[in-house]
């Protein structure tokens, strides 16, 4: 079930921080693993080191990975689109160890709107049946900072359940306090503003309160004034 859970938790482009009972461990940069020596070169444990972002992009076949410390391959890995309904993805894996495996872990994506956040759940909405959807604070964590209401986020569902979800990459927010500004003449300098979320970014020194801003929601940096 764990490694079902994990499957799901990188999608495109999104950093998922967890604990290691909660995340793939992998060897190396997904960019490293096609030139990987062979499995019978190295030991099993040193083939495995830990990275804790990963992008449904990065799975391939033959993929190597560590879920909850035993060793598994990917046996088939396939995006699903069906004609009605969310597209999905659709994995087997096997334990190097027991060689059990594990099929069919079918993972859905929706797109809802972040509508309103109602004590401590975040509530959002299909904007085509108007049905809600609710995340705990706890799920939200840190992203809470590059949430605004009205943001599309793409939510991933396992077994009609939602298991985590994805913020746009990069977010538009606006500054509500900041240092007064130099001008766009201004060359170099920084300093810390608050965004309207309550984020606290270092921008350059020419950004005044006011000013939409670009966020990269992956590193929290940021990227260009609006």
């Amino acid at each position: 079930m764990a490694a079902l859970r994990h499957l799901a938790g990188a999608t495109h482009n999104h950093r998922i921080a967890a604990n290691s009972s909660s995340l793939f461990d992998l060897q190396r940069p997904p960019s490293c693993l096609a030139a990987a020596r062979p499995l019978s070169l190295a030991p099993l444990r040193s083939r495995f080191t830990r990275l804790y972002a990963l992008s449904s992009n990065d799975i391939k076949v033959g993929f190597n990975l560590e879920v909850d410390g035993a060793p598994w391959k990917i046996l088939e890995f396939l995006h699903v689109k069906p004609g009605k309904g969310a597209a999905f993805v659709r994995t087997k894996m096997r334990n190097y160890i027991t060689g059990n495996t594990i099929q069919e872990a079918s993972i859905s994506k929706e797109t809802k709107q972040f509508t309103y956040k109602d004590g401590s759940q975040f509530v959002f909405m299909d904007l085509t049946s108007f049905e809600e959807s609710r995340l705990n604070e706890s799920d939200v964590g840190d992203r809470q900072k590059w949430l605004k209401e009205g943001m599309d986020c793409t939510l991933l569902y396992w077994n009609g359940r939602i298991i985590d979800f994805d913020l746009p990459i990069t977010v538009r927010l606006t500054v509500t306090e900041a240092d007064p500004g130099q001008g766009d003449s201004a060359q170099g300098g920084t300093k810390p503003a608050t965004l309207e979320t309550g984020a606290v970014v270092n921008v350059p020194s020419f950004v005044d309160v006011g000013d939409d801003v670009l966020i990269d929601s992956r590193t929290g940096q940021y990227m260009s004034r609006a």
